[in-house]
């Protein structure tokens, strides 16, 4: 299964790869360059699906949990001072993807959009300490109810041209809904409140849909 996002450019590919493969079979009769060809052509195409692929994953509805909104792996797990909504300290746990993870995002927990900004912005690798004020970005803030207000920030990195947000002001959220798409590399930034207790560890991988974060039962 794939994301709607990708149809075009996965039918734009096909005919490309098609093309390729079937120029270099009439054309070049060196086997070996010929293979080559085609075997360029056909690793691109896996690649393009690899990316857009949507696997299905059964999320159970549980509103004392933040779960992992995306694929990637736990690089950052610290207090920060979040200037855009919050104005004040909370904990920052920031996931990066690499172009061989899923791009699909979940919503990391079940309440009501309370704000939602794109912000324009520069193509600073992920991993660049001012990539999350200078890159383009989205922000969104959910208010739940075990919770109250969580920020959820995306951060575009070098090869990101586009970043694909569904999330509306007031609308409804749920852990189990897929809420956006990337394109390429990103960070993704939950900002829980100072207190709350988080499972996950620097360094550890984190699974969109199915990995706890936080928990409402335990705390720091």
């Amino acid at each position: 299964m794939f994301h709607r996002e990708g149809f075009k450019i996965i039918a734009i590919t096909f005919i490309i790869v098609g093309a390729m493969a079937l120029t270099a079979d009439a054309y070049i009769t060196n086997h070996l360059i010929k293979y080559g060809v085609q075997g360029v052509a056909l690793t691109i195409l896996v690649l393009i699906l690899q990316f857009f692929r949507n696997p299905k994953r059964a999320v159970q509805f549980n509103l004392n949990e933040i779960i992992a909104p995306v694929d990637g792996k736990v690089v950052v797990i610290e207090e920060v001072e979040e200037k855009e909504y919050f104005q004040g300290k909370r904990k920052q746990v920031s996931i990066f993807m690499s172009p061989l993870n899923v791009h699909v995002t979940r919503y990391p927990a079940s309440g009501v959009i309370q704000y939602s900004k794109y912000h324009p912005g520069k193509y600073l690798v992920a991993w660049h300490p001012k990539a999350s004020e200078e890159n383009e970005r989205t922000t969104i803030v959910i208010k739940t109810p075990k919770f109250g207000d969580i920020l959820y920030r995306q951060i575009a990195g070098a090869l990101a041209r586009r970043i694909v947000n569904y999330a509306k002001k007031r609308g409804q959220s749920h852990s189990r809904s897929r809420r956006r798409f990337y394109k390429i590399w990103i960070q993704s930034r939950p900002f829980p409140t100072p207190r709350l207790y988080c499972y996950c560890r620097s360094e550890s991988k984190s699974c969109g849909g199915k990995n706890c974060h936080s928990n409402t039962k335990r705390w720091r």
